[in-house]
C-alpha cells in the first residue's frame, strides 16, 4: 500500500484514501485521472472491502481491461478479478440476465447489434406499407435510439404530444407506431437492443424496488470514469444505486465534454455536488503529459467558457516552444505545408519518428487533402478511428459507379452497386446473373442487358428492374462522352439517389457522409483543374480513376506500432497524446462548426474540443488555418477560428511577429497587449508578408506586368516566383517556383495566378 500511494502527488493521494462520502474528482488534462481511479480500488481493497462490492463502470472494455491489469499489480491478482468493473453496458446486461425474470425476458436473452436493428426496422416498414424513403431504416432507428436514451419507452412515446408532433410535423408521424412494433418483436424474440440494456436497468430499478434494494446493500462502493460523457439514462443508475449509502466516486473532466452528439450531458458533472450534499471535490491540476506554454495556452482557451468548474492546471515540465500559429492560402497549402513540417522535424535534432506525429481535424472529409499531400511526400500514415477516405463506404459506392460507367465490364463493381441504394434486386438475382456469366463465358454485364436473350431464370418484374438499372447506366455512359469528370460524378451522385439517401436520414453519421461525398466531389475538380494547368486540356474520367486506384493501393503493413503519423478527428484523440500535434482547419463555419453558430452552448462544446486537441500534445503543437477552402463545389473565404482569439498571445508564436512586444504592437488587438487581432490572422502569412484573402479564381485574370521574376500568387500553391514564360496566346505557359510545393509549369489560361 504505501508503494502506490508515494508514487502519488498530495492532491491525486488525497483524492484516492478519502472514502467518507461522496466524491468528484476533477482531473485535468494529463493529471494521472486513471493512476488515480486504478490506486483508489486498490486501496479499498487493501482496506478489506470485499472485491464483488465494488462496482467501476468505465466507456470501453478496454480502459476497464487495463484498469483491472494495473489493479491486480497493486494488489491481489484473484481479488482483482472479482470486482464488478466494465462498461455501463456490459455490466447492466449482466444484472438484466440476473434479473431477467421480473421484467418476463428469459435469462439467455440475445442482444442485437446495429445491424440487427436496422434489419427489423426495415422489415417493419416495410410490413406496413410505408414508404422507404421517407421512413429510412437509419433515421426510424436513431429516433427509437434517441427515445431510449431519454428513458422513453413506446408507450411514454405514444402519449408525448411534443414529439407526436414532431414527427407529424417531420413528415414520419408513424414512428410511434414503428416503435411500438418493434419493441414488441423484440420482446416475442426474447431480445433487447444495445439501448435497451440502460432503458430495461431503469425500468428494473424503477418497478422493482426489491432488485434496487438487493443491488444497493450488494454495491458498497460505486466508481464512474469519464462521468461528463455519462447520458440521462446511465446518471439516473448510478444516482439509484448510490443515493442512500453515498459512497460513489465520480472521476471526469468538465473541459472534455465533447460528446453532447451521443447523448452525454455535461450537466451530470456540473451539478455533481448539489446532487450529492456533503460532496468533497479534489482537483487534480498538475499536468504531466505537456510542457507549460502548451498547458498555459490550453488555460486561456478554456477559461473563456461559462459553464465549468474552474481549475488552474499547470505543468512543471520544461518551459518548452510556444503554440505556433500559420496562416496558409487554401486548404491544399495547408496540406503541404503540413507534410513538409514533419519532414523538416524528422530531420532535426530531436530526430522525431513518424508515430511521434498526430494531425487533427473537426471533420473526416479533411483527412482527404491530407493524405494526398502525404503520399506525395511518401511519408507514412495511418487513419485512427475510421478508414482511409477512399476506403468509406460512401466514396467506394461512388467510385464503383464511376469505374462501371468507364468500363461496364467490372464484376466488382457491378456486384458493388446494383442494388444500392437499394431497388429490389437481391443477392439471388446477382447469383443467377453471374452463375450465367460463368457458364456462357461473358461478363454479368453483357447477360444483364439480354436476360432474356440467355435464357437467366427470372420473374417478368426483376426483368423490368434491371431493365431500369442498365437504361440508368447506359445513360450515363452516354453522358460521359460529352461530360467533365466532376460533372459525371455530380452527375451519379444526384441521380442514383445516393445524397438524396443521406439526407433523408438526418443523422450525424449521414450528415458525415454528406460532407464526405462533397469532398470526394472536390477532389475531382481539383485534379482536372490541376492538370488543365499543367498543359492537359480534355481530362478523361479514366485518368481520374487510375490516379484513385494508386491512392488506394494500401502497403501490407498491419502492425498498430508502425512508424505512421496518425491521422484523426479531434472526437477520436480524445484520451491519446503525441510528442507533435497539428490542428488543421481552425476557421469559422468549420471549427466551430456551422451547426454551433446559433448555440452558446454548443460553442462552449466546440471549444472543449479545442481545448481537447491542443491538450494532446506533448512537445510542440502547430495550430493551422486556410484563408479560402473549397466546400459546396466552390471555393470560399474563410475567417480564422474565433477561438484562437481566446489564446493567450504571449503563449502563441506566429512567424513574422519576432517575440519583442514591441515590435507586435501594429498587429496586437486594442484590449490586450498580447492577443494578435482577426484582421492581422487574416492577413499574416506563414512568411510574416501580410496578404489579402484570395478572391475568387474568376477574378484571377489580370496578369498585366507578368514576366521573369515577378512574384505571383496562386490560391492553392501560395507565393512563388516566376522564372520562365514561353509559348504565345492560349498556349502560353509559366514555369513558377513555389516554396512549399517547388516547380510548377501552368498553362495560364487556365492558372489562377495574380501578381503581386
Amino acid at each position: 500500500m504505501e508503494d502506490f500511494l508515494n508514487q502519488l502527488n498530495e492532491n491525486q493521494r488525497e483524492a484516492v484514501v478519502y472514502t467518507g462520502g461522496p466524491t468528484l474528482v476533477i482531473a485535468g488534462a494529463g493529471s494521472g485521472k486513471t493512476r488515480v481511479l486504478t490506486c483508489k480500488i486498490a486501496y479499498l481493497l487493501q482496506q478489506g472491502i470485499p472485491p464483488q462490492s465494488i462496482l467501476a463502470l468505465t466507456f470501453t472494455n478496454k480502459a476497464a481491461r487495463e484498469m483491472k491489469e494495473r489493479i491486480a499489480t497493486l494488489a491481489d491478482p484473484a481479488q482483482a478479478r472479482r470486482l464488478w468493473m466494465g462498461t455501463f453496458h456490459s455490466i447492466f446486461a449482466h444484472i438484466l440476465r440476473r434479473e431477467a425474470e421480473c421484467l418476463g425476458y428469459p435469462s439467455g436473452f440475445t442482444i442485437y447489434d446495429s445491424d440487427d436493428s436496422k434489419s427489423l426496422v426495415k422489415s417493419i416498414i416495410k410490413e406496413l406499407s410505408l414508404d422507404d424513403k421517407m421512413y429510412r431504416p437509419g433515421l426510424v432507428h436513431n429516433r427509437i435510439s434517441s427515445a431510449k436514451n431519454a428513458l422513453i419507452s413506446w408507450k411514454a412515446y405514444e402519449q408525448n404530444k411534443e414529439l407526436v408532433e414532431n414527427d407529424i410535423h417531420a413528415r414520419v408521424p408513424m414512428i410511434r407506431d414503428i416503435y411500438k412494433r418493434y419493441q414488441n418483436r423484440c420482446f416475442q424474440a426474447g431480445a433487447m437492443d444495445f439501448d435497451d440494456l440502460l432503458l430495461q436497468t431503469n425500468i428494473l430499478f424503477r418497478d422493482h424496488p426489491e432488485a434496487l434494494d438487493r443491488y444497493r446493500r450488494f454495491f458498497q462502493y460505486i466508481l464512474v470514469d469519464e462521468y461528463q460523457d455519462t447520458n440521462f439514462a446511465q446518471h439516473l443508475i448510478v444516482r439509484r444505486l448510490s443515493e442512500l449509502h453515498l459512497r460513489i466516486c465520480v472521476v471526469g473532466d468538465d473541459a472534455q465534454s465533447i460528446y453532447s452528439f451521443r447523448g452525454a450531458n455535461i450537466d451530470n458533472i456540473l451539478q455533481f455536488k448539489n446532487q450529492y450534499p456533503g460532496c468533497r471535490i479534489f482537483k487534480l491540476e498538475r499536468n504531466y503529459r505537456s510542457t507549460q506554454n502548451i498547458v498555459n495556452a490550453a488555460n486561456s482557451l478554456i477559461h473563456k467558457n461559462q459553464e465549468q468548474i474552474h481549475k488552474t492546471v499547470y505543468s512543471e515540465k520544461e518551459k518548452g516552444s510556444k503554440v505556433l500559429l500559420t496562416s496558409t492560402y487554401s486548404d491544399y497549402e495547408e496540406a503541404y505545408i503540413v507534410a513538409s513540417r514533419i519532414a523538416g522535424m524528422r530531420m532535426g535534432k530531436e530526430r522525431y519518428s513518424y508515430a511521434d506525429f498526430a494531425v487533427l481535424y473537426r471533420i473526416n472529409a479533411q483527412s482527404r487533402i491530407l493524405e494526398e499531400a502525404f503520399r506525395k511526400r511518401n511519408i507514412p500514415y495511418k487513419i485512427y478511428g475510421g478508414l482511409s477516405f477512399y476506403h468509406r463506404k460512401e466514396i467506394k459506392d461512388v467510385i464503383a459507379y464511376l469505374r462501371l460507367i468507364v468500363n461496364p465490364h467490372d464484376e466488382e463493381a457491378l456486384k458493388r452497386i446494383i442494388n444500392y441504394p437499394i431497388r429490389g434486386i437481391g443477392d439471388t438475382t446477382v447469383g443467377k446473373l453471374i452463375a450465367t456469366a460463368v457458364e456462357q463465358e461473358v461478363s454479368p454485364w453483357t447477360v444483364l442487358s439480354e436476360p432474356l436473350a440467355y435464357s437467366v431464370p427470372l420473374n417478368s418484374g426483376t426483368i423490368r428492374k434491371l431493365e431500369t438499372f442498365r437504361l440508368m447506366m447506359e445513360d450515363f455512359m452516354k453522358q460521359n462522352e460529352t461530360l467533365g469528370a466532376d460533372e459525371m460524378a455530380a452527375l451519379v451522385v444526384r441521380q442514383t439517389g445516393i445524397m438524396d439517401e443521406f439526407v433523408r436520414e438526418r443523422s450525424l453519421e449521414a450528415a458525415g457522409r454528406i460532407e464526405n461525398l462533397e469532398e470526394l466531389l472536390k477532389g475531382i475538380s481539383e485534379y482536372i483543374h490541376l492538370r488543365r494547368e499543367e498543359g492537359t486540356e480534355q481530362v478523361r474520367l479514366a485518368d481520374f480513376l487510375s490516379e484513385v486506384s494508386l491512392l488506394t493501393d494500401q502497403d501490407n503493413e498491419k502492425e498498430e506500432n508502425a512508424d505512421k503519423v496518425t491521422l484523426m478527428t479531434v472526437h477520436s484523440a480524445k484520451g491519446l497524446e503525441f510528442r507533435n500535434v497539428f490542428v488543421v482547419g481552425l476557421e469559422e463555419e468549420l471549427f466551430p462548426s456551422s451547426l454551433a453558430k446559433d448555440s452558446p452552448r454548443a460553442i462552449e462544446e466546440e471549444r472543449r474540443l479545442f481545448y481537447v486537441a491542443i491538450t494532446r500534445a506533448e512537445e510542440n503543437c502547430i495550430l493551422t488555418y486556410a484563408q479560402s477552402r473549397f466546400r459546396n463545389g466552390k471555393t470560399n473565404l474563410c475567417s480564422p477560428s474565433r477561438f484562437l482569439m481566446d489564446i493567450d498571445g504571449q503563449y502563441l508564436e506566429v512567424p513574422g511577429l519576432t517575440s519583442a512586444s514591441e515590435s507586435c504592437q501594429a498587429e496586437l488587438k486594442p484590449q490586450s497587449h498580447t492577443q494578435p487581432s482577426f484582421q492581422s490572422l487574416s492577413r499574416m502569412n506563414k512568411t510574416g508578408r501580410t496578404v489579402e484573402p484570395s478572391p475568387p479564381a474568376s477574378s484571377l485574370l489580370d496578369l498585366s506586368g507578368l514576366q521573369a521574376g515577378a512574384t505571383v500568387k496562386h490560391d492553392r500553391f501560395g507565393i512563388g516566383v516566376v522564372m520562365e514564360i514561353e509559348g504565345e496566346g492560349g498556349n502560353t505557359k509559366a514555369t513558377v517556383h513555389f516554396e512549399n510545393f517547388g516547380q510548377k509549369q501552368l498553362l495560364l489560361k487556365y492558372a489562377r495566378l495574380k501578381v503581386l
